[in-house]
């Protein structure tokens, strides 16, 4: 039985208070004051897109490589701009294991080197589980699993045993992060994503104490002591359908701390996800972090300030021919080897 910790805004205080301090940066600057050029030249770019343009994009599994996005440009004769992974969580040769971790990254260096942007994700295992779990029981036994409220304050609380075995967790997604920081490329970096919903181990917190806590040490971790300044900060929520999933600034981590703010919809584009997400972004790029169909021209008119969407892995291989293709021919939509605005 995981022990209560102690109150936890008093024990976060190592991790929170200096960015919670800091000004806001202005909308197209990066939250990291430390931040790469090349993490500054993309937020800028994404800025200038706002608006006019979007960027394409598609998500690979990551045992996968670029299956998925290689698939979608023989579809649609065009190459997606936005290449997409994950760190996985499974083992042996499953679509999600985290054998495919190196081979991943190096595929992300290949990638940005043929002129695609790199955004990363990761379904994590619960801190109380060891990885890799299993393809079947472990996405429900783990990474769609719960804590109880004894271990999320025992993990949010620096110092506690689970406490440490996540940021031992952590710390081996961030060696490999470190191999792209160190060839200068730049990481659309999305963790935790969809935490307005209840399906994953770290979603449905609401406040301070909840998902907010988690989101802050990440970065706090990343940021100021693996110095991955090449990350751009992408809080991705889950379209609030009323359907186990809470408004969007109930999670949300406050300026200081995300760069881009983004959002899943799997179904209808409907105006209220977007103007939420525009409202609660006070000026910062708004993304399509993933979609379960290509959002239509008449979307793309009531909703321009999404600057990227990404198909989920075999997605657009099952669905919607004639409206990819006409997507991805909408002169706003912009392929992998199209100029992009000078910021």
């Amino acid at each position: 039985m995981w022990k209560r910790a102690a109150p936890l805004l008093l024990a976060m205080s190592a991790f929170a208070q200096p960015s919670l301090l800091s000004p806001v940066p202005a909308p197209c600057e990066p939250v990291n004051p430390n931040a790469t050029p090349e993490a500054r030249s993309l937020l800028r770019t994404l800025c200038a897109l706002s608006g006019k343009s979007i960027l394409s994009g598609q998500h690979n599994f990551p045992n996968h490589r670029s299956q998925h996005s290689d698939q979608l440009a023989a579809k649609v004769g065009k190459y997606p701009y936005i290449w997409g992974s994950d760190f996985g969580f499974t083992g042996g040769g499953d679509k999600d294991s985290i054998a495919g971790r190196d081979a991943m990254i190096e595929e992300a260096r290949k990638q940005y080197a043929a002129g695609s942007i790199i955004t990363l994700m990761w379904h994590a295992v619960r801190p109380i589980d060891d990885e890799p779990v299993s393809a079947g029981s472990g996405w429900r036994g783990s990474v769609q699993a719960k804590l109880t409220d004894d271990q999320w304050a025992a993990l949010t609380t620096p110092g506690t045993e689970l406490n440490r075995r996540w940021l031992a967790q952590l710390d081996v997604v961030a060696g490999h992060l470190k191999k792209l920081r160190d060839a200068r490329i730049p990481v659309l970096w999305r963790p935790y994503h969809e935490n307005n919903g209840t399906w994953f181990w770290w979603g449905g917190r609401k406040g301070e104490t909840g998902y907010i806590a988690l989101y802050r040490m990440t970065y706090e971790r990343l940021v100021n002591f693996h110095r991955l300044d090449n990350l751009i900060w992408v809080w991705n929520e889950n379209a609030h359908t009323g359907r186990a999933t809470s408004p969007y600034y109930d999670f949300f981590p406050g300026l200081q701390y995300v760069d881009v703010l983004a959002t899943d919809v799997y179904g209808e584009f409907k105006q209220s996800y977007y103007d939420d997400l525009v409202a609660l972004a006070a000026g910062k790029p708004v993304a399509l972090g993933e979609v379960g169909q290509p959002p239509s021209a008449e979307v793309l008119n009531s909703q321009p300030r999404w600057v990227w969407f990404m198909g989920w892995s075999g997605i657009f291989d099952r669905r919607a021919g004639d409206a990819l293709k006409a997507l991805f021919d909408d002169p706003r939509t912009l392929s992998r080897g199209a100029p992009l605005p000078t910021p």
